[in-house]
């Protein structure tokens, strides 16, 4: 391999920095009207009345409710509960409840006036504590040993219950749709999105059309992190209806505001924890319950708590474990697809228990881990074994050894008891956790993906996915795996762009999937199109010998070569067309019960740890995050740059989480609705990274690639409370630690122990 692991510029990034690359809305649209959305305005009501004035509206302007759909009224992704438009019941603030069309954004802004809605207000469930006691949306259990019983005879037994709020995905370009209706009854669909195939389906399934009539192209996209997942099929429909209604082609495209209020966020979550340890610190048996909250519809729900289950007990050895997980019903927006899927949120309770089980031992956060830590021949709750690519170990220790947390660590638990008054109090955390690479069990094996490759006329060779470039690098990885698995060079290789119209369904862009699935069947179509080119021009020499392809060279066995691309562009003058199709199919042993949870969730797992350092000014409360050590084990490097831009991106979001991203609600409303109130990090907020990448191939990967994208997400937030807990001694059991919970909790005088209990006296205390 000579070509993977070096730093290629991206295609896409000259364009990217001086702005000529044109996103959804910057394409131009001939005759395009504007749609605008009409939203509930209470968080659960019933809608006793919906009237349309066209008199009070702009000439010409449209409007489109729930009656006028002409099929089913729901967005098809695991089932169609999610209303395209609220009908009878609106369940949330911001819900659509009717979508206008005009010929211009402020005439269409301005028919929104001219609905009139009457609503009869109803109680709504805005919190988890009073949804847990209704039916949930969707649960699961896992069982592995006996634990009940483990817990029962506990030399210790710690408790802990650890909570998450939402999150927003504040990617740089907001939701983006654009529908236009041809002569012949056919619709095309373009804007921002991870799956353009969701999209496709859910517009079939409303409109009735056969596959072929229905056409979904993904644009240039300005990020995604999950947020381009679900919703898009949502404005997708909205501006496929008003196109219909109005005869013109129509775009919706949100604004920032619109954008926060009216689409998904990550799942806020409680985890409940209840551990067996020994005397030398060895987990025995864990109970864990996690509850999500849905917001108002099921959307991708049930996916999100499934590998939330399989993550919770985080990468450590424990014989006997019990996880028990739902998903429950609020009145608010439906949160969805996020960067992480579910993992981040249990592993920050598996990660802040574990420091509270080393606590209560009196051991410091490194050793614990370390007396846990999966290794190959470990069996996780499902009954899955280790393989040798797994990495835990080798992420922990070389995390502590490039930052030698165990002295720094101690030494800051001793120094902040000597800290003058009005300084700043320094903090040291860490975190170990993991991440499964694809999709969950079956879900490879059901989706079928196919991967194409065709030979083109000029001799280059086209790939065809559905995957779709989000700032991630696909465009520049894809390429670079077939070149380097055909010999080819880098510019035999073309992409084609995402368009069901032109590409088949390789699945979604996301699950860290797209280079370690779609990359290897990349790799087999673009290989095959190669050694047919490579049989047919040997054929045609005298010798007959075999040919080889070699940095873009077809070489002969006497030392000729030509260049590939006028050899291919030869065959496909005498021989025509040449397309190559695979189906991606999942290793055999690769069998998960749906039922029971028992099996092989994911083939294998990507692994890091981190190291967050914080400063805590002790006047105000606020936590700044001085320096990230993120050590990430990710099978192999495929792209370096773009590798560590993963994990740095990724880490930094999952700090933000941890330490200042609050989405506040009342009575179901988001107070913080806008970026002058919903806080990111801006350059000066960032912590320095220092980002170390690991390899240990698994061997079902694609060149033995495990997947990045989301594996960062994972241990970000639990570190840096971690520090924060080093530097003050204040246990914070919920994120985002703002300067606000920090004074309730020191106000609560929540200080951890300042040496370590009796085991006894700590068993009977934690009962």
């Amino acid at each position: 391999m000579t070509l993977l692991g070096s730093s290629p510029p991206r295609p896409d990034g000259a364009s990217k920095v001086d702005g000529t690359l044109r996103y959804a809305n910057d394409l131009p649209m001939d005759g395009a009207w504007h749609g605008a959305t009409l939203r509930s305005p209470y968080p659960h009501a019933r809608i006793r009345a919906l009237q349309w004035h066209p008199e009070r509206a702009p000439a010409g302007a449209v409007c489109v409710t729930a009656a006028d759909l002409p099929g089913p009224n729901g967005v098809q992704l695991l089932d169609d509960e999610w209303p395209v438009l609220a009908a009878e019941l609106v369940q949330h603030v911001g819900e659509p409840v009717a979508v206008v069309a005009a010929p211009s954004k402020l005439a269409a802004r301005q028919a929104l006036r001219a609905i009139e809605v009457d609503y009869e207000p109803l109680e709504p469930t805005l919190d988890l504590s009073t949804a847990g006691r209704q039916e949930p949306l969707y649960s699961l259990e896992l069982k592995s040993g006996e634990a009940e019983e483990e817990l029962a005879r506990a030399h210790l037994l710690v408790e802990g219950t650890y909570r998450t709020g939402h999150q927003e995905h504040i990617y740089i370009e907001c939701q983006v749709m654009s529908a236009g209706w041809e002569a012949d009854g056919s619709l095309v669909v373009e804007g921002s999105m991870q799956c353009p195939y969701f999209v496709h389906r859910s517009l079939i399934h409303v409109f009735g059309l056969t596959a072929e009539r229905v056409v979904v192209k993904a644009t240039p996209m300005g990020g995604g992190f999950g947020g381009k997942e679900d919703f898009p099929s949502v404005i997708a429909l909205h501006a496929a209806l008003l196109a219909k209604a109005c005869g013109h082609p129509v775009r919706i495209a949100y604004d920032r505001h619109e954008d926060i209020i009216g689409t998904t966020k990550r799942h806020p979550s409680v985890v409940t924890h209840r551990a067996a340890v020994d005397a030398e610190g060895h987990l025995q048996a864990m109970e864990i319950d996690v509850v999500l909250d849905g917001g108002a519809f099921r959307t991708l729900s049930p996916v999100v708590l499934s590998r939330a289950v399989l993550h919770a007990a985080g990468p450590y050895r424990c014989p006997n474990v019990h996880i028990r997980g739902k998903v429950v019903r609020t009145n608010t927006a439906p949160n969805g697809a996020f960067r992480g899927f579910g993992a981040p949120q249990v592993q920050f309770a598996m990660e802040r228990q574990m420091d509270r089980i080393a606590r209560r031992l009196g051991l410091d956060p490194l050793e614990i881990r370390l007396r846990n830590v999966l290794e190959e021949g470990d069996r996780l709750p499902t009954g899955q074994t280790m393989d040798e690519s797994c990495s835990a170990r080798l992420c922990l220790e070389k995390a502590a050894r490039e930052t030698d947390f165990k002295q720094r660590w101690r030494h800051l638990e001793a120094q902040r008891r000597d800290i003058a008054d009005g300084d700043s109090m320094p903090g040291v955390g860490l975190s170990l956790y993991f991440h499964g690479a694809g999709f969950t069990g079956n879900g490879e094996r059901v989706l079928q993906s196919v991967i194409e490759a065709a030979l083109l006329e000029d001799g280059r060779i086209e790939v065809r996915t559905a995957a779709v470039e989000m700032g991630q690098g696909c465009d520049t990885v894809l390429p670079m795996m077939a070149a380097e698995a055909s010999g080819l060079e880098l510019e035999d290789v073309v992409l084609a762009p995402p368009d069901t119209s032109r590409v088949p369904d390789s699945g979604p862009s996301v699950a860290s999937r797209t280079s370690m699935v779609v990359g290897g069947e990349v790799a087999h179509v673009v290989s095959e199109i190669r050694d047919r080119v490579l049989a047919w021009w040997s054929d045609r020499q005298e010798s007959g010998a075999a040919h080889t392809v070699e940095d873009g060279l077809v070489r002969g066995e006497k030392g000729q070569s030509w260049p590939f691309r006028e050899v291919a562009r030869s065959y496909a003058e005498a021989m025509g067309p040449l397309v190559v199709s695979r189906q991606h199919e999942p290793p055999e042993w690769q069998v998960f019960d749906e039922e029971t949870y028992q099996g092989v969730a994911y083939p294998t797992y990507a692994f890091g740890a981190d190291v967050v350092e914080v400063e805590v000014d002790p006047d105000t409360l606020e936590v700044s995050p001085k320096k990230v050590t993120a050590v990430c084990e990710v099978g192999r490097v495929l792209h370096e740059k773009l590798c560590v831009g993963q994990v740095e991106g990724g880490t930094l979001q999952a700090v933000a989480w941890g330490l200042m991203e609050e989405v506040k609600l009342e009575e179901g409303r988001y107070l913080n609705d806008r970026l002058a109130t919903y806080i990111i990090p801006t350059i000066k907020d960032s912590p320095e990274m220092e980002v170390h990448l690991l390899e240990k191939p698994w061997k079902g990967g694609a060149f033995g690639a495990k997947g990045v994208g989301e594996l960062p997400m994972d241990g970000g937030a639990p570190a840096a409370v971690s520090a924060v807990e080093n530097a003050t001694g204040i246990e914070v059991d919920a994120i985002p630690a703002t300067p606000e919970r920090f004074l309730a909790l020191t106000s609560a005088r929540r200080q951890v122990p300042s040496e370590p209990e009796d085991p006894e006296r700590a068993r009977g205390a934690d009962r």
